[in-house]
């Protein structure tokens, strides 16, 4: 097949994409395929003419666009397949208010938050008690976190310039060990347990920067903790209908409750980001994840 993969685009998250699309397009082209790469950064409006030919779409953005749903709304009206979530569902999920909203009805636990509104953040004042965390309403890869404890952090923190004019959601802090469970094709995989050595939360150094985490696929953790966030990601994937793949991340404190944080609808594709190795803990390789989900894009979409 000759397949347009789309990486780039102009969030916080642009490099990451990046990096992600060229271990992907040496995965789609050892399969067979031939690859043209995209980026929406650097032509947009060329999307059509660069989908024109082609046979398939593969995804590789975070942040918005991509995750947003506005690439696949695209693609959806040209009639171009494409891996993982419809426009809809995708724009549900990346909006971290919403989707919280979506966890509470489904009966899952998510820590206490707020909205706070891009133009009400200057007289902003939690209604929750400190310690929180309060990130980026529509952000990924930690950009933009942080781990406020007091109204001064809390000033300091609204002072920065990534934080300008954006949408906040602010959380209770939950004291706990992060993990996350990948759902594919409505199985469950391996949760992974994540242990940034700096001691501190997940954040983008402790994902991006070799060395900085430890990652223990499959957790050590007990069959029914194991069980319960599997249970808990694949509620959180189906009450946000999405398709063929994602990522819950959790929270779980030292008495084994969970809590979920967020789920990724495009989650990171590198042959050593969480998702594939869960994948890989389960007998699929990297290069044979690709394959999976490009055959359930085009079964979805045909």
């Amino acid at each position: 097949m000759h397949i347009l993969l789309i990486a780039g685009g102009w969030s916080g998250e642009r490099e990451v994409a990046l990096s992600g699309a060229r271990q992907i397009e040496k995965g789609l082209q050892a399969l067979g395929h031939t690859v043209t790469l995209f980026d929406p950064a650097r032509d947009l409006r060329g999307l059509p003419a660069a989908a024109q030919g082609k046979d398939f779409a593969f995804i590789n953005l975070h942040g918005s666009p991509g995750e947003d749903g506005l690439v696949q709304c695209l693609l959806e009206r040209m009639g171009l397949p494409f891996q993982g979530s419809d426009s809809r569902s995708s724009l549900l999920a990346l909006n971290k208010a919403v989707s919280k909203q979506i966890f509470e009805a489904a009966g899952l636990a998510t820590p206490a938050w707020e909205f706070v509104p891009a133009s009400h953040v200057a007289e902003w004042r939690p209604l929750l008690p400190f310690p929180l965390v309060v990130k980026p309403n529509t952000g990924g890869s930690s950009l933009g976190v942080g781990v406020i404890r007091s109204e001064e952090e809390l000033e300091a923190y609204l002072l920065q310039p990534e934080i300008a004019g954006q949408d906040l959601l602010a959380e209770t802090l939950i004291h706990g060990q992060e993990l996350t469970c990948g759902v594919l094709e409505g199985e469950t995989l391996p949760p992974i347990l994540i242990r940034p050595k700096h001691g501190k939360f997940f954040d983008y150094e402790s994902k991006y920067v070799a060395g900085a985490s430890e990652e223990v696929c499959p957790a050590p953790i007990s069959p029914e903790l194991t069980a319960t966030l599997q249970r808990m990601a694949r509620i959180a994937h189906d009450a946000l209908e999405l398709s063929d793949y994602s990522r819950a991340d959790f929270i779980v404190t030292d008495k084994d409750v969970p809590y979920i944080l967020e789920v990724n609808t495009l989650p990171g594709m590198t042959a050593t980001s969480l998702l594939p190795q869960e994948a890989q803990a389960v007998g699929l390789p990297f290069e044979q994840l690709l394959a999976r989900l490009i055959g359930l894009g085009l079964r979805k979409k045909s």
